[in-house]
């Protein structure tokens, strides 16, 4: 069985996707709600994420193609974390907003000006958050030009990114977790049919 398909059946039985009536952060309705924070939880399957995780980096830029690695707290930064660990490079992350004691910093961690950095987070909606962190590296003097989530909610934040230069890889997207639940007989027509709709309209 191949990784994403195994990933798909593992989010649906653990509990990691749940399908219904959500209200985001955003404050949108979405028809299923994905919860990558439980990941870390399965040990087993966690490490075989982040070394898929890997594998992709590695095929797509090459582990020498990045200086160090960031990602933006909290559910990105355990899996940022565990592939800093795997990769053996420097992590640091950036904060929602400065803290208001010490430094006053926005970027934790240590990293030489003119970095290369590879930003990871654990799903990519609309990729506000994202771009906040590639803005906040470009004005610490850091290179950004990779992002990689595990889960692309195909809701903008490829075409985000991509205005600020920043290309976006997914290890899967919510439409072939979908599917491979309704070939696999785990997800009914009905909530197959609202997630398309909502696909369609995003």
């Amino acid at each position: 069985m191949d990784f994403v398909k195994e990933f798909a059946i593992f989010l649906q039985v653990s509990g990691a996707i749940k399908f219904g009536n959500f209200r985001l952060s955003s404050g949108k309705e979405s028809a299923y709600y994905v919860d990558l924070r439980l990941v870390p939880s399965f040990p087993h399957q966690f490490r075989k994420m982040t070394k898929h995780l890997q594998g992709i980096i590695s095929e797509n830029i090459g582990l020498d193609g990045f200086d160090c690695i960031a990602s933006v707290p909290t559910s990105g930064l355990v899996i940022a974390s565990a592939l800093a660990i795997e990769t053996a490079k420097p992590l640091v992350y950036i904060r929602q907003k400065p803290k208001d004691y010490g430094t006053g910093s926005l970027i934790e961690g240590k990293m030489k000006e003119g970095s290369k950095v590879l930003l990871v987070d654990d799903v990519g909606t609309t990729g506000q958050s994202l771009v906040k962190a590639i803005k906040a590296l470009k004005d610490a003097k850091m290179s950004v030009t990779d992002a990689f989530v595990i889960v692309n909610r195909l809701e903008g934040a490829r075409e985000v990114l991509g205005l600020e230069g920043v290309r976006l890889h997914d290890v899967t997207d919510v439409m072939k977790i979908s599917d491979i639940l309704y070939r696999e007989k785990l997800l009914d027509e009905q909530t197959f049919g609202r997630i398309k709709k909502q696909m369609a309209s995003a």
